[in-house]
């Protein structure tokens, strides 16, 4: 931080987005601007208080919403996801996860400035020779409060998690599906939607137990929630069908080794879906969904078991 500069630090590996917003950065004036392509440079090293973070939704350096967690009570930073387009939940998902907001591509100077304005971020001023609120204490707003306590909306997080497993609900997925599906897209990686579905009814306390299940048989990266009673989506970035099969058979086999049972008391029998990118049939999220779908479906006709969509 120079001559009293904050700085401005994009992580990203697109090139146009680093050129915009390094552009973006000089018309603003008062701040300096620095970009990487590894989102560990300010995991290991958060910047000093009063910087910037931009982190690159589509960047290939790890989930930047785990990023954005992993750096709450770490920095007095205001930390912005920048998104290819606005989407009515970005800003609250983001939020969630400990960043001050969204901005969208192509970033211009003045949607910047906004951006800083509106989350209460101070105009950097150069040196002077004498400052009359010297000794005064700053006033943090409520969002720097938030980030330094570690806090999050309560209400957010019920609006996007189901009550009964505490896993993800269908409208957070479907918004991570059209993410991780042009994520997969861009960088020509693999993506897996996983489907799993049971027979019959069950008590929440099984639900739960599944719901452990699932989360000690997958990833850290990999985003687990609730379709709907009886069944279950997975999304699993950077894994093809053969990974997915591993995943699914793994959870096929804790729960036959639990006993789990349904209301009247017959086995939990679990059937499951999984369905992968690229494939020549899968142009849109929705023939990624669709053939999930489809393959829990041949599953169940057959009494249980993992079917691969063909």
């Amino acid at each position: 931080m120079p001559d009293g500069l904050r700085t401005i630090r994009l992580v990203s590996s697109d090139e146009s987005l680093v050129a915009a917003t390094r552009s973006a950065v000089k018309q603003l004036g008062g701040y300096e601007f620095a970009s990487t392509r590894a989102s560990t440079d300010v995991v290991l090293k958060p910047p000093v208080a009063g910087d910037v973070i931009l982190l690159d939704a589509t960047t290939r350096e790890g989930n930047v919403y785990e990023i954005c967690r992993s750096l709450l009570g770490r920095t007095r930073c205001r930390t912005f996801i920048v998104v290819d387009h606005d989407h009515r939940y970005s800003q609250g998902i983001a939020h969630f996860c400990g960043a001050t907001g969204t901005l969208e591509k192509p970033i211009s100077a003045a949607a910047l400035r906004q951006a800083l304005d509106a989350s209460g971020a101070p105009r950097p001023e150069l040196p002077q020779a004498t400052r009359s609120d010297e000794g005064k204490q700053p006033v943090l707003p409520h969002q720097l409060l938030r980030d330094l306590s570690g806090a999050v909306d309560t209400t957010l997080v019920n609006a996007l998690t189901d009550p009964e497993t505490n896993l993800f609900n269908y409208a957070y997925l479907n918004y991570k599906l059209d993410e991780e599906f042009k994520r997969a897209q861009r960088f020509s990686q693999p993506l897996s939607l996983v489907m799993l579905g049971f027979e019959g009814e069950a008590s929440e306390q099984v639900l739960r137990e599944l719901s452990g299940i699932f989360l000690s048989a997958s990833r850290d990266t990999d985003l687990l929630g609730r379709f709907d009673a009886s069944s279950f989506l997975f999304l699993l970035p950077c894994t093809g069908p053969d990974g997915a099969q591993i995943m699914a058979k793994r959870v096929e086999e804790q729960a036959r080794q639990a006993n789990l049972r349904d209301l009247v008391g017959d086995p939990l029998q679990l059937s499951v879906g999984i369905a992968f990118c690229p494939h020549a049939s899968v142009r849109r999220r929705e023939d990624l969904f669709g053939r999930a779908r489809k393959a829990l479906l041949d599953a169940q006709k057959v009494g249980g078991g993992v079917v691969t969509a063909s």
